[in-house]
């Protein structure tokens, strides 16, 4: 990641100078909260991506620098209210906000933070860009609801699962790349482009988180494994094994999807290895990929265009 982002450190040192001025709060524990949950790690890959779509098109101001940030703040809120709906108590390997400050304090900070994020966005005074990033913003709550309609849903099929992965995950990233390309003037064609780049960009990026759920080192990831079984959440591998597993894997996984829990995850973890569902699930990643590598061939030649690329092999080959 270092190496990728060697490219933009400048842009990116000026997105968090903006992220420290727009998380000001006159309520103490606003501030407190929103600094944690922001300043405590992450890959930025979302504000990454708006920096890497603007310079791919040559753009030369300043205003990417406040777009990446509104992407960020809108992650951040996102996340703080996961976190709540989930129980989570651990991300980037430290406690969840809700875990350190309680659940009421982490949902009213993502609403705030969601309400600075369109301040933000006003403050640039475009209107397709507020178009981009309301649409987005309305689709991953839509995706939020859809996945908590699902867990403990043993019936749902890999296109109902990539139906919640487009909505929660992939708009952002979709929206980050097609703001990069509106403020850089690359037209309608580029536009469109840069958003299927984003969409396939973050549709591998979950799959490959499921499999983490399942093959990942704690200490790498910064989160329990078998979160998502836990949770009851019927994820790719899972749902490979209930298509292709015998009888016995099959009704394992059913159990623990539909009671949740870890009591099941070594033999839920047994199963999808011997069916091979994590394999599986990386070949639909590299798909995916290989998907958006392909969305950039409208794209003039540059070194942002070479990061973009380099994006699409690191969500799949990555291990945190």
């Amino acid at each position: 990641m270092e190496q990728l982002y060697k490219l933009i450190g400048t842009d990116m040192k000026a997105v968090d100078a903006v992220i420290r001025q727009r998380l000001h709060s006159e309520v103490a524990l606003v501030r407190q909260v929103a600094e944690y949950i922001v300043q405590s790690g992450g890959k930025r890959l979302r504000p990454a991506l708006v920096l890497l779509s603007a310079g791919a098109l040559d753009y030369r101001g300043t205003h990417h620098h406040e777009l990446a940030a509104v992407i960020e703040f809108i992650h951040t809120a996102t996340l703080l209210h996961d976190d709540v709906v989930d129980g989570s108590d651990l991300r980037r390997g430290r406690e969840t906000a809700n875990a350190l400050f309680g659940n009421s304090a982490s949902v009213l900070v993502g609403d705030f933070l969601y309400s600075r994020a369109f301040q933000m966005m006003v403050a640039v005074n475009d209107m397709r860009i507020m178009r981009v990033l309301s649409d987005a913003t309305n689709v991953i709550a839509e995706g939020e609801v859809l996945q908590l309609m699902n867990c403990h849903d043993a019936g749902i099929d890999e296109a109902g699962y990539l139906q919640v992965i487009r909505f929660k995950t992939a708009k952002l990233f979709e929206a980050a790349a097609q703001l990069g390309a509106i403020i850089g003037g690359g037209g309608l064609a580029v536009e469109q482009a840069m958003a299927v780049y984003g969409m396939h960009l973050g549709t591998a990026f979950q799959l490959i988180d499921d499999v983490l759920d399942y093959s990942g080192a704690e200490v790498e990831t910064g989160k329990h494994l078998g979160d998502d079984l836990a949770e009851g959440k019927p994820t790719l591998p899972l749902i490979y094994v209930l298509r292709n597993g015998d009888s016995g894997q099959a009704a394992c996984v059913r159990q623990a999807i539909e009671n949740g829990g870890r009591d099941d995850f070594p033999s839920v973890l047994a199963a999808i290895r011997e069916t091979g569902a994590l394999e599986y699930a990386k070949k639909k990643a590299a798909a995916e990929a290989a998907l958006a590598a392909a969305a950039l061939d409208v794209v003039p030649a540059s070194q942002y265009k070479d990061s973009l690329l380099e994006l699409c092999l690191f969500a799949v080959a990555r291990n945190y």
